[in-house]
């Protein structure tokens, strides 16, 4: 149940960029690239393992990122500072967007009208709303799509999940997830609003969103710190916990939702918290998101970023490794204990036969290399992805539920069905936001 180590995937790579020497240009992928900076580049690079896709196309509104992606690839790729010039280049076949979570909902739905296949970076979406209508236009026109929770691609990680579904660690009542860096004192610091160094650039930058000063902290990674860009690391981080969590509990939707939380420690401009928890009701599970950015301290006996705790034992998950510890059970009631029972819960005495045995896992990191590989291969044969855009929009959806009721300081009843708040007329406000003209939802 171990993972595939990295040279074990490059030799695989190499295999694959040989086997691309003999095919024609019909059977390559051509791939086009919308957002070049951080994890579009780790994208990129991801896709640029396979031997079966060519780099067609490249868009970035930084020039700088669109000439380091052209160096990296094998073919000569256009560029394009405008993505709907990439979207309508009859060229490409499939679009990957890796721009910040509110330009991705505007950019699937006009590249699955366009024809294309789309490779769309988690979170999925910035609302709810949004999320929807991206799922709804790629059924409508039958577009091959795979949201970047690139965890779903890992194989000892899928391993886990069907452990736990198949009945391994019992009935699951409690599934963590935890974000622990310290941010403290200064965070993402304090940087004051300004002239932008290109107007038209920022313009373009902030799309749909709202009109805001140019702030450096709104730009590169830091747009995750503030809510007109991001659900901050509730949907950044948790997003990959929580759909962990539904492929493992069997896909359920929450039932309700909240969270308490704030800025308490860190001094700097973000409008994120750097402390909260958010609990969710999954029915006969509680699941709770903890980001912790002001304290680094160990999160749990084996300071694991997961534990899924379960009547039969508890798992741990870091990245692609997982192991699982044994759940002590008694056999007589509480009330009923004697003396000896005590004794023997606390280790004094002979043991009791655990109700399964501990069970490792070899290493098996979540390389998006394989996220990609999967999209590939989909293509060709139409079939759906391992994270295709419903189960992406599910999963970020929950999310979303989560920094909406941080928001609002609420306890939210949730109906999956009609995807809307059954008792706060308010939250329901949150789940899409009016796009700045002319930018509209397709």
């Amino acid at each position: 149940m171990s993972g595939i180590t990295r040279r074990g995937f490059s030799a695989a790579a190499a295999t694959a960029a040989s086997y691309s020497k003999i095919l024609g240009a019909n059977d390559r992928v051509n791939v086009g690239y919308i957002g070049l900076g951080n994890r579009g580049d780790q994208v990129h690079d991801a896709f640029l393992e396979h031997g079966d896709q060519q780099a067609a196309a490249v868009c970035d509104i930084r020039d700088d990122y669109m000439d380091f992606a052209i160096k990296k690839s094998r073919a000569t790729p256009r560029k394009y500072r405008d993505y709907r010039k990439l979207i309508e280049d009859k060229s490409v076949d499939a679009v990957a967007i890796a721009t910040p979570d509110h330009w991705h909902a505007i950019m699937c739905i006009e590249a699955c009208r366009a024809g294309k296949d789309v490779y769309v970076e988690k979170p999925l979406s910035l609302t709810i709303a949004e999320g929807r209508r991206m799922v709804d236009v790629a059924l409508e026109t039958k577009r091959v799509t795979q949201c970047g929770i690139h965890r779903r691609s890992v194989k000892s990680l899928r391993d886990a999940a069907e452990f736990i579904r198949n009945g391994g660690l019992g009935h699951v009542t409690v599934a963590k997830g935890y974000h622990v860096q310290n941010e403290f004192p200064n965070g993402i610091g304090m940087a004051p609003d300004g002239p932008a160094p290109n107007e038209a650039d920022w313009d373009a930058w902030l799309g749909p969103a709202p009109k805001a000063a140019w702030n450096l902290n709104r730009t590169f990674y830091n747009f995750r710190w503030f809510y007109d860009y991001s659900g901050g690391q509730i949907t950044n981080f948790g997003v990959h916990y929580i759909d962990f969590i539904r492929q493992a509990l069997g896909e359920p939707t929450p039932r309700a939702v909240t969270a308490m939380g704030g800025r308490f420690a860190v001094n700097d401009n973000r409008e994120i918290p750097d402390t909260c928890e958010v609990l969710w009701d999954f029915g006969k599970t509680l699941v709770v998101f903890v980001q912790y950015n002001a304290n680094g301290a160990p999160t749990n006996l084996k300071n694991s970023e997961l534990e899924i705790r379960g009547t039969k034992g508890t798992m741990y998950l870091q990245s692609g490794r997982w192991e699982v510890v044994p759940e002590r059970t008694t056999e007589v009631l509480f009330g009923q204990r004697t003396p000896l029972d005590r004794g023997l819960e606390r280790g004094y005495g002979p043991s009791k036969k655990p109700a399964m045995e501990p069970v490792q896992t070899g290493s098996g990191s979540a390389e998006t290399t394989w996220h990609t590989r999967n999209f590939l291969d989909c293509i060709k044969s139409r079939q759906k992805c391992h994270c295709d855009i419903e189960i992406g929009h599910l999963s970020t959806s929950a999310c979303i539920l989560g920094h909406i009721a941080l928001r609002t300081r609420s306890l939210l009843d949730w109906d999956a069905k009609a995807e809307r708040f059954t008792n706060n007329d308010a939250a329901n406000k949150l789940l899409s936001y009016k796009y700045r003209a002319p930018y509209k939802l397709g």
